[in-house]
């Protein structure tokens, strides 16, 4: 006798505070740990570095205060790929989603994979990336990739066994990382910080300037005219990727209680927390460590550095252990999250059949497993700043496209209850999409070596979403 399929859909089992801790939680990753020392090679002064921040979190929280309509509006699950679809067409929605499952979420999975493995091998060297376990022509896998591949699968598991087993997990997890931060950023002020250090770092604030180390001495070259815009761009990159994945709460709209409220209200709430928790991180880094030492920190790992400086010889030690629960319970979130846009493409006739269908647990679990593989198949492909450019471009153009959305839908389904509307519309929405469509741009001029194949990737969406429309019809006319 066949096995009657196990579908009752999703249930809401979400209250706010889960909510909030999916949205912060999915934002704390590596990033702030690794990539001011990127970010203050490329601008210089200790006044630029902390502005990028600033404005990652200004146009973060924006974005997030836009989506509040939208999720009010459209209180299921898929997220922005539904918004895609209501304000343009499915062949819109269809190419978020491609590049959602391709290079967006997938590769954001695989880079905090790779930064967790990056940082357990402080404490275990064996799993380090110097460790090759199979050298086959032009293929090495290390220890660090099985690592990483090995947590995908781990979270990938546990959140098949039902969504509360992943919210416990993230909520635990996310409190453990915002405790711990804000203990690294009280420690840091009492222990660590340094007036003469402090004064030094803010003596050429507001130069911008490239930073290069010869012969142990830090270079400052100003920086002027157009190629001041590239560099805040490769700046902004890296802040801006520190502070995605905060709509991961959106895709699984139809599993919270009152979406209509607790959806817009998590996304404040937990943009707001992460935005000041970062900003308060790198005025700590500045109080504590050099600048120098903040820009040529070995392998960027500033997060380190920093902690060396406030505990000593420990610091390490207590450094990785954070970043292990703060990427472990990112990668959660990501997971969690991403595999309803699969699920609700599928219910689209866009995705494969059975990625559309739920287990007796209520959770998408053919479509978490799709998720898991090509997720560690691209930590296989490359290392954590290739994929963290990869990624960022397509997010960018996503973007840009669902908050012009909501000016679109104002026009073209006016009468759809909203019980949240944009913050600040028409100017701070617009003032995200100026934001957001420049820094794309100069992304394509100044990084062509990772957003071109971004680019090509989300185009390559259009061919197959013909593809599968005329198999589709197909199936109609032989129905």
């Amino acid at each position: 006798m066949k096995e009657k399929p196990l579908e009752n859909g999703f249930k809401p089992r979400l209250d706010l505070l889960d909510a909030t801790m999916i949205v912060a939680g999915s934002m704390i990753g590596s990033g702030i740990f690794i990539v001011s020392s990127e970010i203050a090679r490329n601008v210089g002064g200790a006044g630029y570095l902390i502005a990028m921040w600033v404005l990652a979190g200004v146009v973060t929280i924006i974005a997030a205060l836009s989506y509040g309509e939208l999720s009010a509006m459209f209180p299921k699950a898929g997220g922005q790929y539904i918004y895609l679809k209501e304000a343009y067409n499915p062949l819109v929605g269809f190419l978020y989603g491609w590049a959602f499952f391709t290079v967006i979420q997938t590769g954001t999975i695989a880079a905090v994979g790779v930064a967790f493995a990056k940082f357990t091998s402080y404490l275990i060297p064996v799993v380090s990336e110097d460790n090759h376990l199979i050298e086959l022509g032009g293929l090495h896998i290390t220890a660090a990739q099985l690592t990483s591949i090995g947590v995908i699968v781990l979270l990938t598991f546990l959140n098949s066994k039902g969504v509360k087993n992943g919210v416990f997990i993230q909520t635990f997890l996310t409190m453990v990382k915002l405790i711990s931060l804000f203990g690294l950023i009280v420690f840091g002020f009492i222990w660590g910080a340094d007036a003469e250090v402090w004064n030094a770092n803010w003596q050429n604030a507001w130069k911008l300037s490239e930073l290069t180390l010869t012969n142990g001495e830090m270079i400052q070259s100003a920086v002027t005219g157009v190629a001041s815009l590239g560099v805040i761009a490769i700046a902004m990159k890296g802040t801006l990727f520190s502070s995605d994945s905060w709509h991961n709460i959106t895709f699984i709209a139809g599993e919270v209680k009152n979406p209509q409220r607790n959806i817009g209200l998590s996304l404040f709430l937990g943009t707001v927390i992460v935005t000041i928790v970062y900003v308060l991180t790198n005025i700590m880094y500045l109080a504590v460590v050099p600048m120098q030492e903040i820009a040529f920190a070995k392998s960027d790992r500033i997060g380190v550095v920093a902690a060396e400086h406030i505990f000593g010889a420990k610091g390490t030690i207590i450094i990785a252990v954070m970043i292990m629960i703060s990427t472990f319970g990112c990668n959660n979130g990501l997971i969690l999250a991403g595999a309803r846009v699969y699920y609700t493409m599928a219910k689209d006739r866009l995705f494969f059949a059975k990625a559309g269908t739920l287990n007796k647990h209520q959770v998408p679990e053919y479509s978490l497993w799709l998720q898991c593989i090509w997720a560690s198949l691209l930590c296989l492909t490359g290392k954590y700043n290739d994929l963290l450019a990869l990624v960022i471009f397509g997010v960018l153009i996503f973007y840009v496209l669902t908050i012009l959305g909501i000016y679109i839908l104002r026009k073209k389904q006016p009468d759809v209850p909203r019980s949240y509307k944009a913050f600040g519309y028409p100017v701070l929405p617009a003032v995200y999409i100026l934001v957001a469509t420049g820094l794309a741009v100069l992304l394509l001029i100044v990084e062509t070596s990772f957003t071109l194949p971004g680019l090509a990737i989300i185009l390559l969406g259009i061919p197959v979403y013909y593809l599968v429309m005329n198999k589709k019809q197909k199936e109609r006319v032989n129905a």
